[in-house]
């Protein structure tokens, strides 16, 4: 039976929706699909790394700065900062930095020719011995030092050289600007980068852990001014060495200071002991009269002893086996002024009899002469005192001798003894100006005002006439002590100071300088004392210091100065417009 629904035909229906039988595919049909398979992958392979390389290229060159190597920035962006903190001084100029410097090591291991390799590396850095560096180079160790801190050239040199197993190690290297302008207070550190001496030892964990400057008291300016002029004190007179200290008496800062010889704080190896001896805070010494300073105050504060006090001074004294008597010897009664004036030994030992054994005792712990200063350098000097202190210590002491104390010492005491009679503790770190300067008093305002009319009356008419500098009001006391080796002391090796205060209508700035063995000269008419070796340097460092520390000249003779200042040879204070009594003296 047909369907004739839309002209379907049931037999035709069944043979058409037979499937068609393909032929079967040759295998180089297969190989050829597969061929282009690949090839099709490679290329999307190829295509996505070099696009991925172009876009790295505009990345490198456009985007981030093709003038410099991307592997350069990508060093300094990561380089680790340098870890020790600068030095500076008052005025922010820089006493000590660290630089960034590569350090060349090798693996010996690595190393091919050890012989070929050492030649090559002492070729570029002569300073290296060929034996040791080939015996590192060929030893059985993977590490081993060849050359610390070098120069960018150095390392440029060495890197050229293509040699294999040598590396550089970043590190840093101390730098001192001022060289040895400062060398004993700043110190310097080891290969390593930590502090050996000076404030480098006494601050190290301070510089390592705190990235600020450590600013210091120090001016350079003042510094300057000082080593230049104690220098040429020390070439003058052929001396062995010398200290010199600038110190604000108002603060207890130390604003310059320098020990000679000196050294370069780059290369401090290899050095002696002397050059390396801090003479200003480290050196204990007999410092003669300068002492005086001490023992007038001591018998004026116990209560027992009045400017106007006469004491016999006309023979010497003689005690056992010892006989004390006086360089020029007045043969008279002198006053206290005059002792002061004169530099009496004799009228000296008569005062500390008169206070007191015990009381010159008690004056002298609670002027620091018994322990270390304060300040902060680890160079920093023991006292040398008698013990027990019997009636002979005494009697010596009271002129400098028999005790052994810094010039740090001596010039942190007497500031107290003219700053209105305050200790302060001495610094070598910039006070902040608006805080509160420590201190204890430990003389009254009286003696100290008595005190600081004698030091201007022995600049004026006493052993310092050479210390003068017209405008600025100078006062002082001068001091010459034999220098003791063993158990002797040397004649003709003698310790020349003078302890110089400004103005001393105010007191403000003393200046120190201490010579140590110098030689006399014709200038000085065959003499090497105190009053011609160090009273002059002084003066000629108070008239160039006196315009940068801001103090201004005045007129020296004027009614409202003399009265601040004047004292009578007899101890009393003149009164105002009265005229001063002199008398010629010579200059110890």
């Amino acid at each position: 039976m047909t369907d004739t629904r839309l002209g379907y035909d049931p037999i035709g229906a069944v043979y058409a929706s037979a499937p068609t039988v393909s032929k079967p595919r040759s295998s180089l049909s297969v190989a050829l699909e597969q061929t282009r398979n690949r090839l099709m992958v490679t290329a999307a392979v190829v295509t996505l790394a070099f696009t991925a390389i172009g876009a790295k290229l505009v990345d490198a060159t456009l985007l981030r700065g093709g003038a410099e190597p991307r592997q350069i920035q990508a060093a300094e962006a990561h380089a680790p900062p340098v870890g020790r903190a600068d030095i500076v001084d008052r005025n922010g100029n820089l006493l000590a930095t660290s630089l960034a410097t590569a350090s060349l090591h090798a693996d010996p291991k690595v190393v091919i020719d050890a012989k070929e390799a050492a030649r090559k590396l002492v070729s570029v850095l002569p300073e290296l011995d060929y034996k040791e560096v080939y015996e590192k180079l060929s030893s059985e160790k993977r590490f081993v030092w060849i050359k610390r801190n070098l120069t960018p050239r150095q390392q440029a040199q060495v890197h050229r050289l293509g040699l294999p197993g040598l590396y550089f190690e970043r590190e840093e290297r101390r730098f001192y600007p001022a060289t040895q302008l400062a060398s004993h207070v700043v110190g310097y550190t080891g290969i390593d980068n930590n502090g050996l001496a000076g404030l480098e030892r006494g601050f190290d964990s301070r510089l390592r852990n705190d990235p600020r400057p450590l600013q210091l008291s120090l001016d350079l300016r003042l510094q300057h001014i000082l080593k230049k002029e104690v220098s040429a004190a020390v070439e003058e007179f052929r001396a062995v060495g010398a200290a010199g200290m600038v110190y604000d008496v108002k603060t207890g800062e130390v604003l310059a200071m320098v020990s000679l010889p000196d050294f370069d704080p780059h290369d401090p190896t290899g050095l002696d002991q002397d050059t390396l001896f801090n003479r200003a805070t480290l050196g204990v010494f007999e410092m003669g009269s300068t002492f005086k300073i001490f023992n007038t105050a001591m018998s004026l504060e116990s209560g027992k002893v009045r400017p106007t006090d006469l004491f016999d001074a006309a023979k010497p004294i003689s005690i056992g086996r010892f006989t004390i008597s006086d360089y020029h010897n007045m043969h008279r009664a002198l006053t206290v002024a005059e002792i002061f004036q004169h530099s009496s030994n004799i009228g000296s030992v008569r005062m500390a009899l008169t206070a007191g054994i015990p009381t010159q005792r008690a004056f002298m712990q609670r002027m620091g002469f018994m322990r270390p200063t304060s300040l902060e350098l680890p160079e920093n000097g023991w006292p040398l005192v008698p013990n027990p202190w019997r009636e002979i210590n005494a009697m010596t002491i009271s002129f400098g001798h028999g005790i052994s104390v810094s010039p740090m010492h001596t010039v942190a005491a007497a500031a107290s003894v003219i700053n209105g009679g305050i200790m302060h503790p001495p610094t070598l770190l910039k006070r902040d100006p608006n805080a509160e300067v420590p201190g204890e008093r430990v003389v009254s305002p009286q003696t100290s005002d008595v005190m600081r009319r004698l030091f201007r009356l022995v600049v004026t008419e006493g052993t310092a006439k050479g210390a003068a500098a017209p405008g600025y009001v100078v006062g002082g006391k001068t001091g010459t002590a034999d220098k003791q080796k063993g158990r002797h002391y040397v004649k003709n090796a003698r310790m020349s100071s003078f302890l110089g205060a400004f103005p001393m209508h105010d007191p403000r700035y003393i200046v120190y300088v201490l010579i140590d063995e110098p030689k006399a000269t014709a200038k000085t008419y065959g003499f090497a004392t105190g009053g011609w070796v160090a009273a002059p340097t002084a003066g000629r460092i108070v008239r160039q210091i006196g315009p940068l520390l801001g103090v201004q000249p005045v007129d020296e003779n004027s009614p409202d100065i003399r009265a601040a200042v004047d004292i009578n040879i007899n101890g009393t204070i003149p009164a105002r417009g009265s005229t001063v009594a002199s008398v010629p003296t010579p200059t110890r």
